[in-house]
């Protein structure tokens, strides 16, 4: 029997990859609950909006030694929707709804940062530049991760455990996909272009748990279903 197939947007069909099928219907009974222990640092419409995890207490922090950091986290999660046309319409290089965050971010003093550093031997120094970090304000970095492909997280991680350990972040901030917008996408008849590959909370979790921030306390959000409103 051969495999099923599916109707693309355009009228098309294509195959079905069992493997997308799988992680769509998955998606569609999840668990998507935040952190319990986020209850109190963090406020109950976003921890309902998203699905919030932490790493190395990392709200406390926040909350605590970076209140206006966390304001500006807070603010910006509240005010952008995930609208239709964010999904739907192409956008370059970036999407239209990465386009907005960073506006948010950038209308509240958040800049783009990329840090010169070398390492020196013998009184010879070798550059080893960072990545640059999409936001950046008083020692908190922010990344940016919508439709990416995962393999982007190992380089957001990594980034923020070097700048941990050189002293210049205190925290790392990830907004992502939570896996609860599979299904969403897929009836939007937006799954190719996000499909399995890109960046899914499911993606991030195993490799935040697996140490892969170093020592950088790490404070994750996953865009929920909730979040999407129709233009």
């Amino acid at each position: 029997m051969g495999k099923k197939v599916q109707p693309k947007a355009n009228g098309e069909h294509a195959e079905e990859d069992p493997s997308a099928r799988s992680f769509i219907e998955r998606s569609r009974s999840g668990d998507f609950a935040s952190d319990s222990e986020l209850c109190g640092r963090i406020p109950d419409d976003i921890l309902s909006g998203y699905e919030c995890h932490q790493w190395k207490h990392a709200a406390a922090i926040l909350a605590t030694d970076f209140a206006q950091e966390m304001n500006d986290i807070v603010h910006v999660l509240r005010t952008v929707p995930l609208k239709k046309s964010f999904i739907t319409e192409p956008g370059g290089g970036k999407s239209p709804y990465s386009k907005r965050l960073d506006a948010e971010f950038r209308n509240r003093g958040w800049r783009p940062k990329r840090w010169r550093t070398s390492i020196v031997v013998d009184g010879n120094a070798v550059e080893s530049p960072t990545h640059e970090v999409d936001c950046f304000k008083n020692r908190i970095g922010l990344e940016l991760e919508w439709s990416n492909k995962d393999p982007f997280y190992d380089r957001d991680l990594n980034n923020f455990r070097l700048l941990f350990d050189l002293r210049v972040i205190s925290v790392g901030v990830i907004i992502t996909k939570s896996d609860e917008l599979a299904p969403l996408l897929h009836d939007l008849g937006k799954w190719d272009k996000y499909g399995t590959s890109t960046t899914w909370m499911s993606k991030l979790l195993p490799r935040v748990q697996g140490g892969g921030g170093g020592g950088c306390p790490l404070l994750v959000f996953g865009i929920r279903r909730s979040r999407y409103q129709e233009d």
